[in-house]
């Protein structure tokens, strides 16, 4: 794309679109380019935002961490470089382990990771691909390690950045310094690259 398909709006004049550029300085570094796009029509803007907190929220097993490397495996499926960028730099700042930020592309083999992420990573990738994959063996292993509001955490994390990989795929969404960096620290060794998101 020559240029994103609608521009981010600076929100200089907006109290409340400054409570979301704030929001996110807390929790990425920097405001995404999506947000300030979505707030062309604010109400978009602020219901994500909302659903962004629930969906996130720590309530257990389930980890902050995990659940932005639940993010990146879904983001990765689907092929949305933004959000893969995104999704590691936010696992990053979540307290991820480096072995598993440095093996996130071998998941299924890597001793860093346990069954049970294993199981919760293997529902991410199969429920982001077009079509959906989810078979009996993936979610009987799903249940296996996970209870069912745990799984409605899991599904909510994918259907979530379903939403994002689509929105900023779709908008060409210029991506921000902050994400490169990360991306090119984490995923650059397995071919990741900017894509459409850099003008």
């Amino acid at each position: 794309m020559k240029q994103p398909l609608v521009f981010p709006k600076s929100g200089d004049a907006d109290p409340e679109l400054q409570k979301l550029i704030e929001f996110y300085n807390e929790t990425l570094g920097f405001c995404p380019n999506s947000v300030r796009t979505m707030h062309h029509r604010p109400q978009i803007a602020y219901s994500f935002i909302e659903m962004n907190k629930a969906v996130m929220a720590n309530h257990g097993r389930v980890t902050s961490a995990l659940k932005r490397m639940i993010a990146y495996i879904s983001s990765n499926a689907a092929g949305c470089r933004y959000c893969q960028a995104h999704a590691i730099r936010a696992a990053e700042r979540y307290g991820a382990e480096q072995e598993k930020l440095d093996n996130i592309w071998d998941y299924k083999t890597h001793p860093a990771f346990s069954e049970a992420e294993r199981a919760a990573l293997d529902f991410a990738f199969a429920a982001s691909i077009i079509p959906n994959s989810v078979d009996d063996a993936i979610a009987e292993n799903l249940r296996k390690y996970w209870d069912e509001g745990e799984i409605v955490e899991i599904t909510g994390v994918v259907a979530l950045f379903g939403y994002l990989n689509r929105w900023n795929d779709s908008m060409g969404t210029e991506m921000e310094s902050g994400a490169i960096e990360s991306g090119e620290k984490y995923l650059n060794k397995k071919g990741w690259t900017i894509g459409k998101h850099a003008y």
